[in-house]
């Protein structure tokens, strides 16, 4: 049986902002990026820091690493339409939270904005997605390069690579069908639970410091009042979901009475209104005559 492991936001505000654990992050961002990613420091700002709103909903951090790139890892664990929009927020504010006053624009950090969503952001059938700015000629159709000089000054080989990049993990569309190291990574933010087969970086570090099980009685209360906080969350989107229902439907029901009358005072036998709204003749009758007693 597999050991219960600390769901990964959670491990996110609690344990992963410690330098000792850093290689589970570093493991993951490394899978993800295709890159070995060393972090060098986990960075407080406005967008990371915590509010009683959102303290369940959305867990984020934000760290440096060894490049000097700025990377967001954001979890959302509820649907919010203008989610796109927060995405772009975060990294406009990380860039201009970090050049300082009289810097050239040349010191302005690439961010790479990285979301793990438990809801179904946007429409699109695959489960990551990966976003970044390719300016294309409009006429011949080129892609618009670095000049030799820009690469030699700022160290980079494409445009794009100056621009944020941004990872959408849409782990509800994941079929726990694991294809690859990056897929093993996907499955345990799905079902907090490492396969013993899996080899991804960073997920054998995962599975021997996440275990529930070693939680110390303070963090052990804080947990499970996160996850019932996060079940409370489900909840009330459940009821909520369920009164727009009835309210589409009683909208439905009422617009029917509204054709059903009209088309009765237009002259309509109660036979043809039957057949037109698929209803019983008897139905039809009742509604006619219970309305026009009110």
């Amino acid at each position: 049986m597999a050991k219960k492991l600390i769901r990964f936001d959670w491990a996110m505000k609690k344990m992963l902002r410690h330098k000792a654990n850093f290689d589970i992050l570093e493991g993951f961002l490394s899978e993800l990026l295709e890159e070995d990613i060393k972090i060098k420091q986990i960075l407080d700002s406005e967008s990371n820091k915590e509010t009683e709103d959102d303290k369940y909903n959305r867990v984020d951090i934000l760290v440096e690493n060894s490049k000097g790139e700025l990377v967001i890892i954001e979890v959302q664990n509820s649907k919010e339409y203008d989610y796109f929009h927060r995405m772009l927020f975060g990294a406009a504010k990380a860039i201009t939270e970090h050049i300082k006053e009289g810097q050239p624009y040349a010191e302005v950090k690439k961010v790479i904005s990285i979301t793990i969503a438990y809801f179904d952001l946007g429409q699109g059938k695959d489960y990551v997605y990966h976003g970044t700015t390719v300016f294309k000629g409009i006429h011949k159709h080129d892609i618009l390069t670095l000049a030799d000089k820009q690469m030699e000054l700022y160290k980079k080989n494409n445009v794009h690579e100056i621009f944020p990049e941004f990872w959408v993990i849409k782990v509800g569309k994941f079929g726990n069908r694991v294809k690859d190291k990056l897929d093993e990574w996907i499955y345990f933010f799905k079902n907090a639970e490492i396969k013993a087969e899996f080899s991804a970086k960073g997920l054998k570090e995962a599975g021997e410091r996440l275990d529930e099980m070693k939680l110390n009685e303070k963090d052990a209360k804080e947990y499970k009042r996160y996850l019932k906080g996060l079940r409370d969350i489900a909840s009330d989107q459940h009821t909520k979901m369920a009164d727009a229902q009835d309210l589409i439907k009683k909208g439905a029901e009422n617009k029917e009475i509204e054709i059903m009358l009209e088309m009765n005072k237009e002259g309509f036998s109660v036979s043809q209104i039957a057949k037109i709204v698929k209803k019983s003749e008897q139905e039809v009758k009742q509604i006619i005559e219970g309305q026009s007693n009110k």
